[in-house]
């Protein structure tokens, strides 16, 4: 016999734990009681808050596994009392499937312009929210179609400044209830508690000493541009700019990024993805700032545990010196009685004392003999990583452009089919593998990059050193604008000079022809240096990159390379 069991959950205003970080509109200016800011504790190392609960009723559903799909309805809260909508929950293996259709949204940020979008929950009966997804409303409408790993969970609608949220703010402006003869299946009675943050105001939020300013959008960009943005505002005023700076550094890259395009007005899909990839490095970078500040505050209390338990055990030490120095002095009127045996005993006791020293020498020399040997082996350590290190850093290039070990470094060869004809500009296909170069030797510190440039021996000294020149610039203005350091790389033109194969045949010019890539220093364990031999004078290189020619060629009246 189906059964149906549902319970409607009156959330009291009371302490409750939540292992996971406050949402990001919740501000440091708690509206319910002054004083009632989180109470920060650790659980394993996880930040735990204790925050006050906003009263929540929510009818919550275990869905068992069961032959066909159920279904639930969506009231709007007073906050939105005209929203409706219905879901199709379908309990499957492994998953449970929720169809849902939404009816009588309005724009996010009617409710305050720090959100700009609505995202679905799931709330288990411990009070965990599970963020299910964003949906996204057009004339007033919004269906959705999400999948979870959850069984039992009672399901609300929030209005958040991005979609990638990990904790709920406190505008619910929908939540299930159950159909009157439409709601089926054996489901049981569950006590299901969830927390949500108080809400702040945008203009009011801030991290630590930051102020944001708060962002307003028309519909001539795409909603994810406006996430964005806010998630990057956001992620700032919570310090990540400090705490997260090589995250906060890739979210705002993407951010300008899809900026940029949205400037232009094209490729609406890759301004899109862009967009949605800053939300969530920006959102990472605020969650990693909230543990790293957590973690800071602790270590501070602890500091302060340590320094009052220290200045306690000083003063028990000088209370005990004290009176080691009475007894010293009551020892003292002993010690006196007792030193015409003490003299008796010296001679003994030299003998003693150099059969001590003898032991010592030689203990001190086998320690020496230890130590010594301990440093080699770990200078040899040190040695044999350096040269794996370099190894894989070979591997990894060697996967996008031919890479060779040399007394010089690691040397990745260019050839001349990645350049233009018989020009200096960089093919896609090259830009992609320098793009890619660029990505692995960002995760080697220290490096030292020389871009040298090669021709073959058709034409004038001039014509081939200026060509090589400007293939070698190109190369490095193309590497620094990939993440490169200027200070980490530099460029020369050698010519015709240092000729890899045999320039009286076509295949063996072409192999002079050519970009080489010279990684060198102290990670990889080989030191910068010069080619070996040069026939030529190298002509620096001109900053920045050249302009491109507006010749057909490129060149007058010279071969091509």
């Amino acid at each position: 016999m189906k059964r149906l069991w549902i319970l409607g959950i009156v959330l009291a205003s009371c302490g409750w734990l939540s292992a996971q970080e406050m949402n990001p509109t919740a501000t440091d200016h708690w509206p319910q009681k002054a004083g009632q800011q989180p109470d920060g504790q650790t659980d394993a190392g996880i930040p735990v808050y204790k925050i006050t609960v906003v009263a929540r009723d929510i009818p919550a559903i275990n869905y068992f596994h069961r032959s066909g799909a159920t279904k639930i309805g969506f009231e709007g809260t007073p906050l939105l009392p005209l929203a409706k909508g219905t879901a199709e929950v379908n309990s499957l293996n492994g998953r449970t499937e929720i169809k849902a259709h939404f009816e009588g949204l309005g724009p996010a940020n009617g409710f305050g312009i720090e959100y700009l979008t609505y995202v679905l929950w799931a709330i288990t009966p411990e009070g965990r929210p599970v963020n299910l997804g964003e949906v996204l409303w057009t004339h007033g409408h919004a269906d959705t179609m999400v999948t979870t790993n959850l069984q039992s969970f009672g399901l609300i609608l929030t209005a958040e400044p991005y979609f990638a949220v990990t904790m709920p703010s406190d505008l619910v402006v929908m939540q299930n209830y159950v159909l009157q003869d439409k709601t089926t299946g054996v489901l049981e009675a569950i006590n299901a508690h969830y927390s949500l943050l108080p809400r702040g105001a945008y203009t009011d939020t801030a991290g630590r000493h930051t102020v944001l300013h708060p962002i307003t959008r028309d519909d001539r960009s795409p909603l994810e541009l406006y996430e964005a943005i806010n998630a990057v505002q956001i992620a700032e005023a919570a310090g990540a700019d400090q705490y997260a700076a090589e995250s906060m550094a890739n979210a705002k890259q993407d951010l300008q990024n899809a900026q940029s395009m949205d400037i232009h007005q094209k490729e609406m899909k890759q301004e899109i993805t862009y967009a949605r990839e800053a939300v969530q490095t920006a959102e990472d970078s605020r969650l990693i700032t909230i543990r790293k500040i957590k973690a800071g505050d602790d270590a501070a209390e602890r500091a302060r545990i340590e320094a009052a338990r220290k200045q306690a055990q000083d003063e028990a030490q000088q209370s005990a010196l004290a009176a080691q120095q009475a007894q010293d002095q009551q020892a003292q009127a002993q010690a006196q009685a007792a030193a015409a045996q003490q003299q008796a005993d010296a001679a003994q006791q030299q003998a003693n004392a150099a059969q001590q020293q003898e032991a010592r020498a030689q203990a001190d020399a086998a320690k020496a003999r230890a130590e010594q040997q301990a440093a080699e082996q770990a200078a040899a350590q040190a040695a044999q990583q350096t040269q794996e290190m370099r190894e894989k850093l070979r591997l990894q290039l060697n996967t996008v452009l031919q890479t060779q070990e040399t007394a010089r470094g690691l040397i990745v060869n260019m050839s001349d089919v990645l350049f233009a004809f018989n020009k200096y500009q960089l093919k896609p296909d090259a830009q992609v593998k320098l793009a890619r170069v660029s990505g692995i030797l960002a995760t080697y510190p220290n490096l030292t990059l020389q871009v040298e440039g090669y021709t073959d021996n058709i034409g004038s000294e001039d014509y081939n050193l200026k060509l090589s020149e400007e293939r070698a610039t190109t190369v490095q203005a193309f590497l620094i604008s990939q993440g490169v350091q200027p200070g980490n790389i530099s460029s020369q033109g050698y010519g015709k000079a240092d000729p890899v194969a045999d320039n009286a045949t076509n295949s063996g010019r072409a192999e002079n022809r050519r970009v080489e890539l010279v990684v060198s220093g102290q990670s990889i364990g080989v030191q910068e240096r010069a080619p070996a031999t040069s026939s030529v004078q190298p002509m620096r290189a001109p900053q920045p990159a050249p302009v491109q020619n507006n010749n057909a060629t490129g060149v007058v009246n010279e071969p091509p390379q």
